[in-house]
């Protein structure tokens, strides 16, 4: 499943992020329509907009929203009128959707001039010029990525995201509750959504028609934010393990590999996801089996592993003799 959309006309964004970023529209309001900002993926070679998305002042690799702050406001005012001229110049060749003046920056009468003649919007603001860049960058990024539903539940346990998957009726919902009564808490149940951000980091959220709820056989559909509370509803989460629920008998379990366990990855938008598989037996404590995954995945990725440590600590006590 794709991105829901691949394109935002200014129009728009200045009427979700004005009050926020405190966008004041100073010139170009005609192009308001008319231009858009639009997935760098998705531009090709022939679009004006197959630039990234938004950045501070560059004339050689613009972006599609130039960010002109201090720095770049000191180094134009710095420049003589004809190079100033053509800097200008340049910067409107490369087809801005618009132009945002930060810092609270006086903006220049010429820059005025030329957006209000090439219908380019243009924007003030007092917010710092980065910030800006970054919250933009971030909105939009989220809003152009590829977009994947996953089932299961997405919780967060011991600060990272993690996906519990497994067959239907195998108690994903009643461990996901166990878990919520233990302090961790939900994202998404059934369908989750996620999406690749950066290169390394899938995000995963709650299609908003499911947040809060959760559905426990015997139970029905439980209000999770109603019955624990706030803190026991996570926005998103970057997903960093997926856990694997499945039903084993005593044979099954004796061929798990003992010093290694069932830890493997799992491709999620490109990405390899470690996934650890969780046997469903009588008498075994999930949501404590569970927690001590999660943690060993945090010692994991940070280039600690328990079976290479005690493989070598073996191989030392063999080759000295001691028992």
């Amino acid at each position: 499943m794709t991105g829901l959309t691949n394109q935002l006309s200014i129009e728009d964004l200045y009427n979700i992020h004005h009050d926020k970023l405190k966008l004041k529209w100073t010139a170009g309001q005609q192009g308001g329509k008319q231009a858009s900002v639009c997935d760098e993926e998705q531009a090709t070679p022939e679009s004006p907009n197959n630039h990234s998305l938004v950045g501070h002042l560059n004339l050689i690799h613009p972006h599609q929203i130039q960010v002109i702050g201090k720095t770049e406001m000191k180094y134009l005012e710095g420049l003589r009128d004809t190079s100033m001229q053509d800097a200008v110049t340049q910067l409107f060749q490369s087809n801005p959707v618009c132009i945002i003046i930060t810092d609270g920056c006086e903006v220049p009468a010429l820059l005025k001039r030329k957006c209000n003649a090439y219908n380019v919007p243009l924007f003030s603001t007092p917010e710092n010029g980065s910030k800006l860049a970054n919250i933009l960058h971030y909105f939009l990024t989220n809003l152009f990525a590829d977009i994947l539903t996953l089932h299961g539940v997405f919780m967060e346990v011991m600060a990272i995201g993690v996906l519990i998957t497994g067959p239907s009726g195998i108690g994903k919902s009643e461990l996901a509750l166990e878990l919520i009564s233990r302090g961790h808490r939900l994202i998404a149940d059934d369908a989750p959504l996620f999406s690749k951000i950066t290169p390394d980091i899938i995000n995963g959220t709650c299609p908003k028609t499911l947040q809060d709820f959760l559905e426990v056989r015997g139970l029905g559909i439980i209000n999770v934010r109603e019955l624990f509370g706030d803190s026991a509803i996570k926005k998103n989460k970057y997903l960093k393990l997926i856990v694997q629920l499945e039903p084993m008998d005593t044979n099954d379990l004796l061929t798990l590999d003992r010093l290694e366990g069932s830890y493997n990855t799992r491709t999620v938008l490109d990405l390899d996801v470690p996934q650890i598989t969780l046997p469903v037996a009588p008498g075994r404590n999930l949501a404590i089996m569970l927690e001590c995954a999660a943690r060993n995945n945090i010692l994991r990725s940070s280039g600690y592993n328990a079976s290479e440590v005690f493989a070598r600590r073996q191989k030392r006590l063999m080759e000295s003799g001691e028992e």
